[in-house]
């Protein structure tokens, strides 16, 4: 039986999981908006995951995994017209996109079972400089739950196809998330005062921006494995096809109906129930393009580790 790999271990919730609660108010949200709820997620996920390489316990990992999954709860009652929109939010609709992590929270403690996943919702924009919303907190004022997901979600957020923005590549990626680890430059005497009082310190957490790192290097790390897995496939796939060109090759030439009768069974005798004979040129055409087009993404996933351990925060 071929080996089955599960990317996230045990201590991952699934949302099918989840207690019959929280699986209510996530089905509103699939229902409502696709990518929101796509987000939530696998910004759960990751979240988890961080948990994990930061060495977390178990409970703790449980917790801010369902946190995750509730974070963006809140955007059950912002306008569809804000929501979906394909294009930048003005800066009204932005303020009302912004509301989102307080009504999460008040979503959260009008509900026994959801009240202990507050913290999520509300925190999860805050930024350690003090520059984020809803209430312009900084430093360990911010639960650490909040601080993680908030990395959690800038990097789905940032690397998503969304309605409105084309996709951003993993490296880049990192790099924006690099610059919200460190300080902003003030612009301002009050920047200047803020960035004096909090430290210097950036948007997002370094340690667990570090753990990030870790977690996209062992995705691209996997997905190097499968896909190498699979070029294995299509390699013996066209020495098997190629063996039935020989037969091909002979039909084609042959003199007589006997003789190609022959030699075209003796060419499906490579060939799968329903492969055509007389489509086997094409069939290692498209065999060796689609070989040739997946090494070069997998020679592609390494370069993407290799410059994933040379950044520095």
């Amino acid at each position: 039986m071929k080996e089955q790999f599960d990317f996230y271990n045990s201590t991952s919730i699934k949302s099918y999981n989840l207690e019959e609660t929280i699986r209510y108010q996530l089905k509103m949200l699939d229902g409502l908006d696709n990518f929101t709820r796509k987000h939530s997620d696998n910004v759960a996920n990751i979240s988890c995951r961080l948990c994990e390489n930061l060495r977390l316990s178990e409970g703790f990992t449980v917790y801010t995994t369902t946190c995750a999954y509730l974070h963006d709860i809140g955007k059950l009652f912002i306008p569809p017209s804000v929501l979906q929109k394909p294009s930048k939010l003005t800066d009204e609709e932005y303020a009302i996109m912004k509301t989102h992590t307080s009504i999460g929270y008040k979503i959260c403690m009008d509900d026994l079972k959801l009240r202990p996943y507050a913290a999520g919702a509300l925190y999860h924009h805050e930024a350690l400089d003090g520059t984020g919303y809803p209430n312009g907190i900084t430093g360990d004022k911010i639960p650490y739950e909040a601080q993680i997901i908030r990395v959690a979600d800038e990097f789905e957020a940032i690397t998503a196809k969304r309605q409105y923005k084309t996709h951003i590549g993993i490296i880049d990626a990192l790099n924006i998330l690099i610059d919200h680890a460190h300080p902003t430059s003030p612009k301002s005497l009050k920047d200047t005062k803020r960035i004096f009082k909090t430290g210097g310190v950036g948007k997002i957490d370094k340690k667990v921006l570090k753990a990030l790192f870790k977690v996209v290097i062992d995705d691209t790390e996997y997905e190097i494995y499968a896909r190498g897995d699979y070029l294995k496939f299509l390699r013996k796939e066209i020495v098997r096809v190629s063996d039935s060109r020989k037969y091909y090759d002979r039909m084609m030439y042959a003199l007589t109906p006997e003789k190609k009768e022959y030699y075209r069974e003796e060419a499906k005798y490579y060939l799968k129930p329903g492969e055509d004979p007389e489509k086997i040129p094409q069939m290692i055409t498209e065999l060796e393009t689609s070989y040739k087009e997946r090494k070069k993404h997998i020679q592609k996933l390494h370069d993407e580790v290799h410059q994933i351990k040379r950044l520095s925060i």
